[in-house]
């Protein structure tokens, strides 16, 4: 069976991703096939595609999708031919097939839309095990975090205020404010304003902890916002990756304790995973989480979508429709 699917032949810019004609995979045992009805976009398929994270060319991107059962590998149980399913670990997600472990997958709650389904997996569930794994937010702690607009900003600050937290996070134009307010943030500033705010929203005690998606250019900032014993918890490189440091700046700065996690340490037994998945996919379908969509592309336009990720000008989740 053919399909479509963006191929990248050689490491570059958003253009070389080419929507090209391929065979279709076939599940392997314990594998499932899906028929893809949208995919997320993320910044780690940026990074694969321009080389910044090595990969064997020629590639096809793309991890997070959702759409329906259309195969089952030897062994598979529990899923069905037809079944709505979503996960952030498929392979070759780009595509109008593919393929996933199915004790990778999750099922979409009946009634939900399946764009919103693929908007969630990845980004639901770093936000997820931020809050619940990295830093065990508490009622009350005082937390920043950077890019309240984005796909994991807006999750993460929902998240957050559940927990009982005051939010601090950045936001770059009026329009990425009045959305990261209306996620609950308590106070969304400019970059150079982090300093400033929390020192005036802590008393100069500085936050409980720093969720840091951006890396390279805001890694001082983050280091110096935390308190005694505050934890800065580094889950991305926007920005570039953090150069290595003294570790003896932790003692010196406070007791401090910094983290690289990777959603993948954090859902690998399958009982973590069912939690993670069914928390985000269960308070979306109830109203509890407000996932937002900001922009959609066709498959052939994913060179589009990848400009539009890496210039900063999207706000929540960018989806591909295949």
């Amino acid at each position: 069976m053919q399909q479509n699917a963006i191929v990248v032949s050689a490491p570059g810019g958003a253009d070389v991703l080419k929507v090209t004609r391929t065979q279709a995979p076939t599940p392997g045992p314990g594998e499932i096939l899906v028929k893809v009805s949208a995919i997320g976009v993320n910044f780690i398929e940026t990074y694969q595609r321009s080389g910044v994270y090595p990969v064997d060319y020629p590639f096809i991107p793309g991890s997070e999708i959702s759409g329906t059962v259309a195969a089952l590998g030897e062994g598979v149980q529990g899923l069905s031919i037809g079944e709505a399913v979503a996960t952030s670990r498929a392979v070759a997600g780009y595509a109008e097939y593919a393929v996933v472990k199915s004790e990778h997958v999750g099922k979409v709650p009946q009634g939900m839309d399946l764009q919103l389904a693929a908007a969630l997996p990845l980004q639901g569930m770093t936000a997820h095990y931020l809050v619940h794994s990295s830093y065990l937010v508490r009622q009350g702690d005082v937390i920043l975090s950077y890019a309240g607009a984005g796909g994991v900003g807006l999750l993460l600050t929902q998240m957050l205020k559940l927990k009982g937290a005051t939010v601090i996070t950045t936001a770059s134009t009026q329009e990425k404010k009045d959305l990261a307010k209306a996620a609950g943030a308590d106070h969304v500033v400019d970059y150079d304003q982090v300093a400033d705010t929390v020192a005036e929203v802590t008393d100069g005690r500085g936050v409980h902890a720093v969720y840091d998606g951006i890396g390279k250019d805001t890694f001082e900032t983050s280091l110096a916002a935390l308190r005694t014993r505050g934890t800065l918890v580094l889950f991305g490189g926007a920005s570039g990756q953090v150069p290595p440091f003294d570790l003896q700046r932790l003692n010196t700065g406070g007791s401090l304790k910094v983290t690289r996690p990777s959603l993948n340490h954090f859902i690998e037994d399958p009982h973590e995973h069912a939690w993670r998945f069914g928390d985000v996919f269960g308070w979306a379908a109830s109203g509890t989480l407000d996932v937002r969509i900001g922009a959609s592309f066709d498959l052939a336009e994913a060179g589009a979508a990848h400009a539009a990720l890496e210039s900063r000008a999207t706000t929540g989740k960018v989806i591909l429709l295949p």
